[in-house]
């Protein structure tokens, strides 16, 4: 059965916002928050960058039965994945076993910042490849020493550690991580523009690499951006925050300035172009459809923003969640 997760943006908000968000989102009905990690958002000027980590645990004290999931952070820079898998292994106590490890290869723009190198997806990915068999020997209990080629490890283990098995996606636009998350991960991460693309280049190759290692179909967790607004207008004003996420060189860039700079360059309409614009209920329903039926994902993330979030997400659980669990079943 599909579940439903709602998305709280860092870039976006700030931690309190996101902690009152998730507190609404339960009470809407969604069955998972997807929380983003980031060190910097996408543009300078209205923008947040909490410290996700922390987040989340305000958000496990303020909610009772709602899962968690990073999405996604990066455990190969700014933190060993021995630390990760700590702190994956603590929130999941701190919210009796509601936490899920959302990683991915990243982007400059967190790294960049720290004095960090963020060499190409070849090094990224055999860097993620380490992290994945480090995290998920920990997370199962295992006293590692591990001797690899970005990372060691010498006789480490969580004293603390979670309790039940914390499932691991990672995030993939691509055969490449798709196959990597079929091989080494319970889960993969995607973002659905054309479910007939994603099929093609992630679900796909995931499932053939998962044949080839003999092992299940990793769980599909498929996120769509849309926009809740009534004109251009009011998309443009309640896409400021996210504007730099469509610009040129996002994955290379390091000051929010840039990717702001770059976004006010390009036409309005591009960039309104690269996000669903929806203006009720029918709407977003029509939007998430697909990644139900097109993409058959085990989770379903509502990646929106609006001028009134606080009424999104009341208007999602009244009108739009019956919809899509109806949808599903």
């Amino acid at each position: 059965m599909t579940r439903f997760a709602y998305f709280c943006g860092h870039e976006q908000w700030h931690p309190e916002q996101l902690v009152e968000h998730a507190r609404l989102a339960e009470q809407a009905g969604f069955d998972m928050l997807v929380v983003s990690e980031h060190f910097h958002p996408w543009v300078d000027d209205t923008s947040a960058a909490g410290f996700a980590w922390s987040t989340i645990g305000a958000m496990a004290a303020a909610t009772e039965h709602v899962e968690f999931a990073t999405g996604v952070t990066t455990p190969l820079w700014r933190f060993h994945p021995a630390v990760v898998a700590q702190a994956a292994a603590t929130l999941d106590r701190l919210s009796a076993g509601r936490f899920n490890l959302g990683v991915g290869t990243g982007e400059n723009i967190n790294e960049g910042p720290l004095g960090y190198e963020f060499p190409a997806y070849a090094e990224r990915a055999a860097r993620m490849s380490e992290a994945l068999e480090i995290m998920r020997r920990l997370l199962d209990g295992e006293k590692l020493t591990y001797p690899g080629n970005f990372y060691r490890t010498d006789r480490a283990k969580l004293y603390s550690p979670p309790l039940g098995t914390v499932p691991i996606w990672l995030a993939a636009g691509g055969p490449k991580s798709a196959t990597l998350a079929a091989r080494k991960a319970d889960g993969v991460v995607t973002s659905v523009k054309d479910p007939a693309t994603t099929r093609e280049r992630v679900l796909n190759p995931a499932r053939e690499a998962a044949e080839v290692a003999g092992r299940p179909m990793p769980r599909v967790l498929a996120t769509r951006w849309s926009v809740l607004a009534q004109s251009e207008d009011e998309a443009w004003e309640a896409l400021h925050p996210w504007r730099g996420l469509r610009a040129p060189g996002r994955l290379e860039a390091v000051d929010p300035a840039d990717l702001r700079h770059r976004a006010d360059q390009l036409p309005r309409q591009e960039v309104l172009g690269r996000y669903s614009i929806v203006a009720d209920a029918d709407e977003i329903v029509e939007t998430y459809r697909p990644l139900i039926e097109g993409c058959a994902a085990d989770i379903v993330t509502l990646q929106m923003t609006s001028l009134d979030q606080a009424s999104l997400i009341k208007m999602l659980g009244g009108e739009v969640l019956p919809r899509l669990r109806a949808i599903a079943a």
